[in-house]
């Protein structure tokens, strides 16, 4: 199906029929006054430039760069409009619809609405490095020590034990204890590196739409009326 976003893309493109056969390139492109709709393209089929033909986009897809019409190539060539320099009235219109098998035209009118399209676009929001920093906190750790205390010992004297002169001071002796000492080292523990990963969340948007709405009007007519 051939819509409005399609539009930039139809002017010069080969058409092709149903069959594959190829038909003239696309001249202008006719839309619908109302809703902007691509209805008609005008296709070169002479080898003058004023050759033209309408095509109705009923049915028409666009595939690997080329305009695929629902009609053949001869009932093309054998429309009965010629006339492409001039704006297609209401009237062509229905004749050239009758004649493609489209159906004429009726008192209908097309309603139409907008609807929102949701997308996402991708942006920059966040720029992040690594750095480092010292954090400092108390540590506590058992530490065994040692240290050495006096005790008397009590030795008896045998015979073989020479006297020994006793001034009545014994000499000194010197204790040792051991104290607990604190020093600090660095060593690695971990690396760290950057690394992203992509988190799918919802987000719920809003916006405003417009629609039309169709009314009846009535206004009397200067027609006399009919006798009772």
């Amino acid at each position: 199906m051939i819509s409005q976003d399609d539009l930039g893309h139809l002017q010069g493109l080969e058409v092709f029929d149903t069959s594959g056969e190829r038909v003239g390139p696309v001249e202008q492109v006719y839309v619908d006054p109302e809703s902007g709709d691509p209805l008609w393209v005008t296709v070169r089929t002479g080898t003058l430039s004023f050759q033209e033909s309408f095509v109705p986009l009923t049915g028409a897809r666009l595939d690997d760069g080329r305009l695929i019409v629902a009609v053949d190539r001869e009932r093309v060539t054998q429309a009965p409009i010629r006339q492409t320099d001039v704006p297609l009235s209401r009237e062509d219109a229905d004749r050239l619809s009758a004649y493609y098998g489209l159906g004429g035209a009726d008192d209908a009118m097309t309603r139409s609405e907008e609807r929102l399209v949701a997308g996402t676009v991708r942006e920059p929001t966040t720029k992040v490095r690594l750095r480092k920093y010292l954090v400092t906190e108390e540590v506590q750790v058992t530490v065994p020590v040692t240290r050495e205390e006096v005790r008397l010992e009590e030795v008896p004297v045998t015979a073989d034990d020479e006297p020994t002169g006793d001034d009545g001071v014994a000499p000194d002796m010197i204790l040792h204890a051991e104290r607990p000492v604190v020093t600090t080292e660095s060593v690695p523990v971990e690396r760290v590196r950057l690394s992203k990963e992509t988190v799918r969340d919802e987000e719920v948007i809003s916006a405003p739409v417009r629609r039309e709405r169709i009314n009846l009007e009535t206004e009397p007519t200067d027609e006399p009326g009919r006798p009772g």
